[in-house]
């Protein structure tokens, strides 16, 4: 049963692999770009990203974030490809379970309110992986800020400058995500959080 979920939860990883990977190849080809153009644009490997395009691996955050920039796009595209170019509304709900769920090297994030494009904040609720401490390679930084409250489980809060730090069910922290960062889970069991991190400088 064991061996079972697990080809289970790879057949569904590269799924998702595979599914972002065909988004953002064509959301490059609608911007003009080729792959050279991408790596210009985003400051990022053209090996990277034609890894990404072909599913062969997950990007970071970081690197999500850095490929919307690229193209000049709402990070919401990047998870799905039915919004509106010309939205009539400023007011989305998400129900349970119900967001878009996007894998990346240590996180799956379930995206919650797609369908509302050109937001100043990504809300997310983040399962978290369990592994060994974090080291300086582990850990990335981008522009704008991120608050992180714990739903479930236990995590752990590394963040440049400071000491690591030990979150609980209920517990918040919210942190410039210009400084390097990183979170892991400390339990065995389902670690959640709720994590919104903002995407454009919100003065602008």
């Amino acid at each position: 049963m064991a061996s079972a979920a697990v080809d289970d939860w790879e057949a569904e990883r590269q799924h998702l692999r595979n599914e972002l990977g065909n988004r953002m190849k064509a959301i490059r080809q609608n911007c003009g770009l080729t792959l050279e153009g991408a790596a210009q644009r985003s400051g990022l490997a053209l090996s990277t990203i034609h890894k990404i395009e072909n599913g062969r691996v997950s990007p970071s955050y970081e690197n999500l974030v850095r490929m919307a920039r690229a193209y000049d796009i709402g990070m919401e595209r990047l998870f799905s490809s039915d919004h509106d170019t010309n939205p009539t509304t400023r007011m989305t709900v998400t129900r349970a379970g119900a967001g878009r769920v996007v894998r990346s090297k240590n996180f799956e994030y379930e995206v919650l309110c797609n369908a509302l494009t050109d937001k100043k904040i990504i809300p997310l609720v983040t399962r978290v992986e369990r592994r060994e401490p974090l080291t300086v390679k582990d850990l990335e930084s981008h522009d704008g800020e991120e608050t992180i409250f714990v739903l479930s489980g236990r995590v752990e809060l590394t963040v440049e400058h400071y000491e690591p730090v030990a979150l609980e069910p209920g517990d918040c922290a919210y942190f410039d995500s210009t400084l390097k960062h990183g979170l892991r889970a400390l339990d065995e069991g389902e670690t959640k959080v709720f994590w919104a991190c903002t995407y454009i400088d919100v003065d602008k």
